[in-house]
Parts: structure tokens; C-alpha cells; sequence
């Protein structure tokens, strides 16, 4: 696992590269709030998803209603039957009388 590094590394590894660039000529222009480096005589550009023009898109109705008709065949509900359960549920604890577990055991 590589080091992470702390902020206080991050800063200082910042600082540093700033200065380097500085000191090769480099230079920082400030620009004012709400100022833009977009010629605001030129038009917007285009965003790119509009340039691809229209998408031919294909029909999926046979494939939704196939769906649709598995989905209502799985879930046919069959008649529920009144039978009388022949067990019981009973508790199993331990010897200080802590519950462990359930347990069906026959109806008596």
C-alpha cells in the first residue's frame, strides 16, 4: 500500500512546484470575480451530444410484452390449502434459561 500523503506534504509539494514555475518565468495573471475567458462576441459553442445528430431507435414492444407474460406466469398464486400445522414451535434454552434457538418438534 503506497504512503498517503498528508496535506500539510501536499501544500508544501504545491509551494514548491509554484515556485519553480515562477522562477523559470513563469507569471500569474489575476482576473477579476465574474470575469470570463470566453469572447463574449463569439456565440456558444455547440455542446457535442446535440452535433450527433438523430439516433434511429427500435422497438421493443414484443419484448417487453414476452417479459411481462414470463413475470405473470412465475407469479400465479396457487389455492392456499386450510391444513392445520402438525408442529410446534418450541424454544430451546439453555441451562440458566438463556434462549439458544427455535426448534419444530411434533404437536402432542
Amino acid at each position: 500500500m503506497k504512503p498517503v500523503k498528508s496535506k500539510q506534504q501536499l501544500r508544501d509539494e504545491l509551494n514548491q512546484q509554484i515556485s519553480q514555475y515562477l522562477e523559470r518565468g513563469g507569471d500569474v495573471t489575476r482576473h477579476e470575480l465574474g470575469e470570463s475567458g470566453r469572447d463574449a462576441s463569439k456565440p456558444l459553442p455547440r455542446a457535442p451530444f446535440v452535433e450527433q445528430g438523430d439516433q434511429t431507435r427500435t422497438l421493443v414492444n414484443e419484448v417487453v410484452q414476452t417479459i411481462e407474460e414470463r413475470k405473470k406466469s412465475r407469479t400465479k398464486k396457487t389455492p392456499k390449502t386450510n391444513r392445520r400445522r402438525t408442529e410446534k414451535k418450541q424454544l430451546v434454552v439453555d441451562d440458566f434459561g438463556e434462549p439458544l434457538r427455535w426448534v419444530w418438534t411434533d404437536k402432542k
